[in-house]
This record gives structure tokens, sequence and C-alpha cells, in this order.
């Protein structure tokens, strides 16, 4: 029991703390929060062969303990979390990802998103490959898996427990830390008030900091995950870990891992603060680059850049960091990106006058709730990043749906009454914030924003008479999910990158914008789905794995220009081949990791069409990520757009209309897109219609019965 709280008990579960072996632990941890339920799960041969770890265990564990017909909120959707057979180890940079999943609240198809922090290595080293998630509690709920007694405990919440993150977290520490260094052996996932009034909530997943001596939160914050905890009644999942060391997750040759580690460090201390200078900035100095090419979204994607963007560009957040090098979310990772802003005094909402720590603002977050909201006030940029991340609000969502809500009320389609007297002009940081602030409390326009995109578009066509073409084009989602923040309407490969995920526009799979756009390598439709194979598979492995994807690409030692395909870092990849092997003892080649990949992308497209999902229909995407929706849009770029319908089409642009020019972008663009589909579909193995064929599921060895029934229904 923790120490000094008077906690009513409502399940307990005692088990045997494993021995980590080659990664694993040899079994998950079943909660159901509905019965109280607890049961420890092994972890098969099959599962280990067939879908790693990470990601690959989310999916296996919820495609079991969920119906066809299930939906987000019904008791039997899961949260699956797991960190992968690498994740925890401390030898190699970017090791310590948590990758959760469940059925979301905005797509209604399986969700992944991924979290540093230090919740999922801590889960493995108390015994567990993965935590299964199950029910719907009658009371607010605590989840406690201690790994130094060997129970798991299920509390319910007392009267005095926050529910908003940055304040729960304190209070988690104040009753569950035993003394001072036993802070750093506590970790937890929580979801704000926000998320339980929004379908957009993130899951804050924490980290002491031990040199501040203070709690951090890294989000998994993509499809509403957190809306499902909220939910289900739980304010926070508790893990204690005994304490680690390097050698804790039982690798089969700590020697090699340790080599190949030595060799990273030593390149990301040499290269990095020459190039992307992660170590300073982290994410945010993409902000300027991304102006530069005409790629920051800008008034909701109308736009690629702003002459406001240096009033929010990486230097402005740098010489807000306050914590100095390194500052990393894991043990080990000299990459160390996860910057945050101390002591920042909080202007609005019911924390107004608190001093608290700010974590980022990543590059997403100052792209989406700054220039694409038109706001370039880094105060306001830092208000609403700690708000969200408190009330549990993914800042992406809220920074683009907002985005489409400001265009509405620019256009006419919103009135003054209609969004309870907020003026949503674009840049208007007062009713930006007042909107988020609605929207954790569950109320006015804020509740429905919160909402997302998608149902937005149906309340405003239904109820305000707006035009759903209208609203179709410039509604930045597909899917049901919000766009991440890149202007793709001069990447055929991007839009592809965002149109042909299994679950939803997230960058996260393929960032093939640089090599298309601005590099030019990938000219051709079999080049684009070439990419769009190897690099979602590859991407994935890292979810499958426990890894953090920025140590791949975001530091190069130069050497890689002279390799055969650049673009793929082949000397990282070989780290990450020998880093597999190192911990699982499993010999493997690039190919092997993709194959890896393969089974488990694959698994989860079926895992859409189980749910009524994954089809070609299912992978269109807004027309504005495709080409110029309105005059203003056309007029920004009139050269350009009129050059390429004279190098594309043969025609002559001064004889024609505004309209006439925007059609004929419109024609070309659309096919464009539907030839990529096409050739996508190929390359993957996939039919027509965007269904694996039972060959491509023989090929990888995952047509299961249950598997192969549901492709059958769409062949």
């Amino acid at each position: 029991m923790p120490k000094e709280l008077n906690l009513t008990l409502r399940s307990e579960f005692t088990y045997t703390v494993p021995s980590i072996t080659r990664g694993y632990t040899g079994q998950t941890l079943y909660v159901n929060v509905g019965d109280g339920a607890i049961q420890a799960k092994p972890v098969t041969e099959e599962m280990k062969a067939k879908f790693t770890g990470g990601r690959g265990f989310d999916l296996w564990l919820l495609w079991h303990g969920v119906h066809d017909n299930t939906r987000w909120n019904d008791p039997e959707n899961e949260i699956v979390i797991a960190s992968g057979p690498c994740g925890g180890i401390t030898q190699y940079p970017g090791a310590g990802k948590s990758i959760a999943a469940t059925i979301s609240p905005l797509t209604d198809v399986v969700i992944d998103s991924n979290a540093g922090g230090h919740f999922g290595p801590y889960l493995k080293f108390a015994g567990w490959d993965a935590l299964e998630v199950q029910g719907k509690a009658t009371e607010e709920t605590l989840i406690y898996i201690d790994g130094t007694t060997a129970t798991v405990q299920v509390f319910a919440a007392p009267d005095d427990c926050p529910t908003d993150t940055h304040q729960l977290g304190s209070w988690i520490l104040n009753h569950f830390a035993e003394d001072e260094k036993d802070k750093g052996w506590l970790s937890f996932v929580s979801a704000g008030e926000g998320a339980g009034h929004a379908y957009m909530g993130s899951l804050n997943f924490s980290l002491y900091d031990r040199k501040r001596n203070a709690l951090r939160y890294k989000q998994a914050g993509r499809g509403g995950i957190g809306t499902v905890l909220r939910d289900k009644g739980i304010k926070a999942i508790i893990v204690r870990t005994p304490p680690f060391k390097g050698d804790s997750n039982g690798p089969a040759d700590l020697e090699q891992l340790k080599a190949v580690g030595a060799a990273m460090h030593e390149e990301i201390a040499t290269w990095d603060p020459v190039q992307n200078r992660m170590r300073n900035g982290g994410t945010s100095y993409l902000v300027q680059i991304m102006d530069n090419y005409d790629l920051l979204p800008v008034h909701n994607f109308k736009f690629g850049s702003h002459p406001d963007t240096p009033k929010i560009n990486g230097e402005i957040w740098e010489a807000r960091y306050t914590q100095g090098l390194p500052d990393g979310c894991w043990y080990g990772c000299t990459l160390a990106c996860a910057h945050a802003v101390d002591n920042y005094k909080v202007h609005t909402g019911p924390y107004q006058g608190q001093c608290v720590i700010v974590d980022g603002p990543e590059y997403e977050t100052v792209a989406g709730v700054g220039a694409n909201c038109g706001i370039f006030e880094p105060w306001a940029i830092l208000e609403i990043n700690f708000y969200c991340d408190t009330y549990g609000v993914d800042t992406i969502s809220f920074g683009t749906g907002l985005a489409f809500a400001m265009e509405c009320y620019e256009a006419g389609v919103l009135s003054l009454e209609q969004t309870s007297g907020l003026d949503l002009h674009f840049g208007n940081a007062d009713a930006a914030l007042e909107a988020l602030h609605q929207m954790a409390r569950g109320e006015g326009f804020g509740l429905i924003l919160g909402r997302g995109i998608r149902k937005m578009k149906q309340h405003f066509a239904r109820y305000y008479g707006a035009d759903p073409d209208f609203l179709n084009d410039i509604g930045m989602e597909a899917k049901g999910l919000e766009y991440s923040e890149y202007v793709t309407k001069e990447s055929l490969a991007q839009q592809g990158g965002y149109g042909l995920t299994n679950k939803g526009p997230q960058h996260d799979e393929a960032w093939l914008i640089f090599m298309d756009q601005v590099n030019h390598q990938l000219p051709t439709f079999e080049d684009k789905a070439e990419a769009l194979h190897y690099f979602p598979m590859w991407r994935t492995w890292f979810g499958l794995c426990g890894f953090c994807k920025l140590p791949w690409n975001d530091v190069v030692d130069p050497k890689n220009a002279r390799s055969a395909e650049p673009a793929k870092i082949p000397h990282h990849v070989q780290n990450y081949v020998d880093i597999f092997s190192g911990v699982t003892g499993r010999e493997v080649t690039v190919d092997d990791l993709i194959a890896m990949s393969e089974r488990v992308y694959n698994f989860q497209r079926v895992f859409n069409l189980r749910l009524g999902k994954g089809r070609r229909d299912h992978d269109a995407i807004p027309y504005r990520s495709v080409g110029p929706v309105t005059e203003e849009e056309y007029a920004s770029r009139r050269e350009r757009y009129d050059t390429q319908l004279r190098e594309w089409l043969d025609l002559d642009p001064d004889t024609m209309t505004i309209n006439e020019k925007l059609a004929a972008h419109r024609a070309y663009r659309t096919g464009q897109y539907e030839h990529l589909i096409d050739a996508v579909y190929k390359r993957r193995g996939w039919n027509n219609n965007g269904v694996p064929t039972v060959e491509k599921l023989q090929a990888l060895g995952i047509d299961y019965p249950d598997v192969v029934a549901v492709v059958e229904k769409f062949l």
C-alpha cells in the first residue's frame, strides 16, 4: 500500500518478476478495471517471431481483445502499451519509447502512437512486455504496478486526487514515492480533464528529471488514446521499477551493444553541433527550414511561409530552453533532444500565476498551434503547449482543428453566435486559448472543436448550412485524423505518405517531402511507390522495438553521402541490425527487419478491414493537401501554378479564368494521386481496392484463419 494513503483496494494480483532474457520478460499483464480481473499472459515464441514487440504486441493483443463491431467507448476496447525487445537499453540513443494502441474515437480504427519518457522500459523492468487494459470502471481508478513487491493493485482514486496531469504528478509522487530517491523509479501514464471531453485526448508519459528534481511528460498524442483512458475511468497507471543497470534488458551480447553505441555517440558528438543541433534545440530547428521551402503550414495549410516566422523559429526556443545539455527523455540518449522551458508563468485559465515546466515546444506544436493558426507570439504557443499537455489534448489535432475552424470563421461559415462569442480570426491567441479552456470544461464551441475536423464538418453542414464540398476541401483530416504539420501540395510522395497510412495522416510512417519535392529523388510513380513501401516499413520497425527514429536520420556522418542509397542512411540501418541481434541473439539482415514490419503493417490493414474501414475510399485525402482550393491560394503562388499549367498540361494560363485554372489543376493533381495509389497498392501486394491478398498474407506467414476470413470478404 502506498505510504500515508488510505486507498480503497478494488483488486490485487501477485506475480513473480521474471529475469529479462534477450529483451523479453516472457509475459504480458492484463487488467480489467470493470470486473477487477488481473492476470498474466504468456508471450509465445509465435508472438516474438511474427509480431516482434511494441506495436506488434499491441495489435496482437488488441485483435484478440475486441470484436468486429467494437467501438472506441465500448468496455471491451483496450489500451495496450509496450516498448519492444530493445526498449530500455542504455547503450544506444533513443531506446526509451513506449507504443500505445487502441480503437480511436477520431478514426474508428486502430490508432498507434508513441512517446518517450520512462514508462515503457519501467514496465518491462517491473516484469511485463506489455500492458493490456480493458473494461470500464464505475469510479475513478488508479492502477499500480509495483515491480519491487511484485504486486498489481487497482484502487479507487480518492476525492483529493487531481485529474490534470501536472497536478496529478505531484500528487502521485507525494503519495507513492518512499523518499526523494524513489521518485526516480516511478513513472505513470495519465490524461487530463480535456481528454474527458475531447476526442483528441493524449496520453502523458512521465519521466522524473533528476537534474531538475521535477516531473516532465512526453505525449502519445495521436488519435485520442487519452480519451479512451478517461472513458474507462482511469486517472493514472503507475509503475515502479526496481533499480536497473545497463544489462537489465538481458541482452545476448552486451559488448556488441556497447561497441555499436559508442560509435554512434561519437558520431552525434561530432556532427550534431554542425548539422541540426538537436542537442541544443530539439525539433524546433525545423520551423525556419520548412518556411524557407514553402512547407510550413500557415492559415490552415493555405500558405507555406509567413514573414513573422522568425518570431517563432528555432533560435527563439533555443534561447528559452533552460536546462543545458544533455536533456533527454531516456537514459543513454546522447542526442538528447527533449528540451523544456522552466519556470514559465501561466497567463490564463485555472492555473494562472503558477510557474510550470513546459516540455518543448516541438516543431509540430510550434507549426500547428502557431503558424497554422496565424499565431506568432511565443508566450501564446507556450501557454497552449502547457495547457494541451496538462489537459491531455493532442497539440497536432488541436492546432490543425483550430486552424480549420478559423478559416471557416473568416469564410463566413461560422458566426460569433456559433463560436460562443469567440472571434476566431487567424492570429487571435486569446480566442485560441479560450477555445482550449472551453474544450477542457466540455462547454461552448470548445466542445464542438474537441470532436475533431471530421465531426466538425458534419456539424457545420447539418446545422449551419455550410457547403460540404468546401468543408471537405479545406478540412485537413484523413480517416478522421488531423494532419501533422507539413504542406504537401508539391510532393505527391508525401501526399501518399499521409493518405496511404493505416492510422491516418501522421508523418511518423513516411516523411518523404524532402526526397521528393526538394531533392527530386523520386521522379517516377515506381520510385514513389518503392519509397512508400520501404520507409513506412522501416519506421514501423522502430515502433516494434522501442526506438525513437531521430537518431536514425537527424544526425548523419557525411560519409553517408557516398553510399548507394543515402536517404536510407545505410550505416545507421546496419547499426540497428547489430543492436537487434545483440539484444535478441537472432542473426538478422536488413531485409529481415523490413519483413518484421511488413507482417505487422499488413496485419494492421486487415484489422482496419475487420472494423469496417481500410479500403481505397478510406485512403482519400482533402484536396488542399493536393492543390490550391481558393483564388487566394492560387494568387499566392500564381507564377508557380501558371508555369505548371504550361509545362504539365500545355495550357496557356493567360487565356484562362481563375476558375478554369483551379479546375485544370484539380483534375490533373487528383488524377496523379489516383495513379500513385495504384502503384503503391501494387508494390505492397494489395489489390486495387487496397486489400492485402491471401497470397500476401501467406508469404508473410500471417494467414491465420481469422485473418484470412476478414480479407476474403473484400476480395
